[in-house]
C-alpha cells in the first residue's frame, strides 16, 4: 500500500482529485459512494442478513460512514487507514457516537466484525501485501461474516481513463475479477457472487434501469466481489 505520507499529501485535495477525475462520468464521489452502498444493501436483503458493526476497511475521509448507517442500518462503524491525516478530517467531518477512526495498528481483529467493507483499496496494495490484507480482514470477522470488496474494473476503457487522470490512482496495480476471487478464496473466505455496476455515464442516465439486469456481465466501471467467512 502507499506509505503513510503519501495518502497524507492527498488528505486535503482528495474530493477535488476525485471529482475532478470522475468528471468524465457526469458524477461525482458521493453518487458513487452511495450506489455502491445501496448495491449492497440490497445484496444482503436477499439473503436475509443485517450487519450491525462494520469495518469501513482504506475509509479514507470518511464518507461511506454515513452511507453505511443510513443505508445498510449498520450500528457501530469502524473506519481503517492508513493516513493520519485522512483520519483528522474522518472524525472531524464524520465522527459520532458510534462511529470512530482508527489506524490499522490501533485496530486488533478480533473476529467480530459482522461485516468488512472496502472500496477501491486493493490496487494501492503490492500484490505481494495482499494476502496479508485478506488475513487481517479474515481475523477481524466473525464467524458467518461478509466481506464486500469493491474494486475498479480494468476491463473497462472508462475506468482506466479515469484512474490514469486521478492524482491517487496513476501508480496503482489493479485486480481483474478473477484475480479478485482466488485472492479471497485463498485467504479463506467463500465467494458468492460477482456483480459489476456503474455502466452507464450520466448522459445515459435514462438506461441506468437496465443496470441490475447487467450486473453479471463484465460491463460496469467497478465491480463487487461479495464473500463470506466459514462459520
Amino acid at each position: 500500500m502507499k506509505s503513510a505520507s503519501e495518502f497524507d499529501s492527498f488528505a486535503g485535495s482528495y474530493e477535488a482529485d476525485l471529482d475532478q477525475a470522475l468528471s468524465v462520468s457526469g458524477e461525482n464521489q458521493d453518487y458513487f459512494a452511495r450506489a455502491r452502498v445501496a448495491w449492497l444493501s440490497g445484496c444482503l436483503r436477499q439473503l436475509q442478513q443485517q450487519p450491525r458493526t462494520a469495518l469501513d476497511y482504506g475509509c479514507g475521509i470518511g464518507g461511506t460512514s454515513v452511507f453505511l448507517r443510513e443505508l445498510l442500518g449498520v450500528e457501530q462503524v469502524v473506519g481503517l487507514d492508513v493516513s493520519e491525516r485522512s483520519l483528522e478530517r474522518a472524525r472531524r467531518e464524520h465522527g459520532a457516537n458510534r462511529v470512530e477512526f482508527l489506524t490499522f495498528d490501533q485496530h486488533v481483529p478480533r473476529a467480530q466484525v459482522d461485516l468488512v467493507y472496502c472500496n477501491g483499496v486493493f490496487h494501492h496494495i503490492p500484490p505481494r501485501e495482499r494476502r496479508s490484507a485478506v488475513d487481517y480482514i479474515y481475523r477481524s470477522l466473525r464467524p458467518g461474516g461478509w466481506f464486500a470488496l469493491w474494486e475498479n474494473n480494468p476491463w473497462n476503457p472508462g475506468t482506466r481513463y479515469v484512474m490514469s487522470q486521478c492524482a491517487f490512482d496513476r501508480d496503482a496495480v489493479t485486480l481483474t475479477p478473477p484475480e479478485a476471487a482466488r485472492l479471497l478464496q485463498a485467504g479463506g473466505l467463500r465467494v458468492l457472487r460477482t456483480d459489476f455496476l456503474f455502466v452507464f455515464p450520466r448522459f445515459l442516465k435514462f438506461l441506468r434501469v437496465m443496470e441490475a439486469g447487467l450486473a453479471r456481465l463484465p460491463l460496469g466501471a467497478q465491480y463487487q466481489v461479495l464473500c463470506r467467512k466459514p462459520g
